[in-house]
């Protein structure tokens, strides 16, 4: 039986903040693809990465942070309880550390206090929290501060604690914390937490695992009942990561379940964590949403290098982040992810279903790589083009005799329309201006009996 998740709901209007509307519940679609609402109405998985915010936010910043987000149509924020920047003995913004004597059975009430707030925020906001209980330097200090602090005994007792503090809230669990599971006890200690939250709460929130880079949930807990969907991370390692090929994996795997990239290449984060490769910009962050989201995700995440460590000049940069996190909340990367979601959304975009095998020509090198979906009912199809590179596509899946045809700008969140025009088996387009990277273009074509209207609209 899968869990329902009770949740405000976001409705995202393009240059508008978020309208907050009634509780509602997620589940698990039917086609066990997707999250839906109790009535079956789509959510979309829009996450934000911030790591860092209940250990340096003031409760002003929380709600300076949480404001822009929902703003921009964010719906799930990703953030520590016992955080990744020595998160167990540096105070938080507000003075206190997490646990007394760091034992994970004693929680330091007033820490607490900060996270409700923030939680209870996040509600008003129509946003939801992905909350890490943890994160995995302390449990498998394969690098980080640490210390380990967890065996499967106390594991479960956190979790009850954190499931019971959270029962009913706007709260999906995240598991692990950028780690691996490398051993028998590190399995013990995930399984546990996650019994814990589900006594706790009564198992009416959902729960996945974030792993590290190169890694899913799906590579040792893809069978377990407490996991509802698949959480992978591309990371930041790699130029041009084809993220769609995890993505791939884990959609065909069975039993399904729904899944993700909880955490693509970040935007203004140095290429392989060093400066001199470069830095990850818009373009890149993007890409990574449309691949994985044409080949069957049931969302995505963004991330700001800058962002997710709350970084000011005041603290040690992690990994040379360089801009101030409040001044990097206007990155073009984060107006860009709100743009796709309004896309997707502009369609029943969960009948989607992987299509690339429908592309007839077309780069397929050096993150050119064209991707391609289709409605399961036929009534629309598209194709993303990183580099705006001519391609050609079968159509024929498409049963009538007229297409509607749009071109959305990724960039700028506008659609421009092709018109009417007669399908053909086999059809070539150019996206508008020449090929280079960046100018990337998603087509949105659309059986002639449907009444959609404009791409994003």
């Amino acid at each position: 039986m899968k869990r329902l998740l009770p949740l405000f709901v976001l409705v995202f209007l393009a240059g508008t903040p978020p309208l907050l509307s009634e509780t509602h519940t997620l589940k698990i679609s039917p086609d066990q693809r997707h999250i839906v609402f109790e009535d079956g109405r789509p959510f979309f998985w829009l996450g934000d990465t911030a790591w860092e915010l209940f250990h340096r936010t003031t409760r002003k910043e929380a709600d300076l942070y949480l404001e822009n987000r929902a703003a921009k149509g964010f719906t799930v924020i990703q953030a520590v309880v016992l955080a990744e920047q020595d998160g167990l003995n540096t105070p938080s913004s507000l003075g206190y550390t997490p646990l007394q004597d760091n034992d994970p059975e004693k929680p330091i009430e007033a820490y607490f206090k900060h996270v409700d707030y923030i939680v209870k925020k996040a509600e008003e906001l129509g946003l939801f929290i992905g909350m890490l209980p943890t994160w995995g330097d302390k449990f498998n200090k394969r690098w980080g501060e640490g210390p380990e602090i967890f065996t499967p005994e106390n594991a479960r007792k956190y979790g009850e604690f954190l499931g019971q503090r959270y029962k009913g809230s706007p709260v999906i669990w995240i598991l692990g914390g950028d780690r691996t599971c490398d051993n028998d006890n590190h399995l013990a200690i995930v399984r546990s937490m996650a019994e814990g939250i589900i006594s706790g709460s009564g198992g009416n929130q959902l729960i996945t695992y974030h792993p590290m880079g190169g890694y899913s949930s799906s590579n040792w807990f893809h069978e377990d009942e407490w996991l509802d969907l698949n959480m992978f991370q591309s990371g930041h390692g790699q130029l041009n990561n084809k993220n769609y090929e995890i993505l791939r994996h884990d959609y065909d795997l069975d039993p399904v379940k729904p899944c993700l990239d909880g955490e693509p290449c970040y935007e203004d984060h140095p290429i392989n964590w060093r400066a001199e490769n470069g830095w990850f910009d818009e373009f890149d962050s993007r890409r990574s949403g449309y691949w994985s989201m044409l080949q069957g995700a049931c969302g995505h995440t963004y991330g700001n290098h800058n962002i997710w460590q709350m970084w000011t000049p005041e603290r040690e940069p992690v990994s040379r982040a360089r801009t101030p996190w409040k001044e990097s909340l206007d990155y073009p990367g984060a107006f860009q992810a709100g743009y796709m979601r309004k896309l997707f959304e502009s369609r029943p975009w969960q009948l989607l279903q992987p299509a690339s095998y429908l592309l007839q020509g077309g780069p397929n090198t050096a993150g050119k790589e064209c991707r391609a979906a289709i409605a399961s009912d036929a009534s629309f199809m598209m194709v993303y083009s990183p580099y705006g590179s001519k391609f050609s596509v079968s159509t024929e899946k498409i049963p009538t005799k007229y297409l509607e045809a749009w071109w959305f700008d990724t960039s700028t969140g506008k659609s421009l329309s092709l018109g009417t025009i007669e399908r053909d088996s086999v059809m070539t387009f150019d996206p508008p201006a020449d090929e280079s990277r960046g100018n990337d273009w998603v087509l949105v074509l659309d059986a002639d009996n449907t009444e959609f209207g404009g791409a994003g609209e």
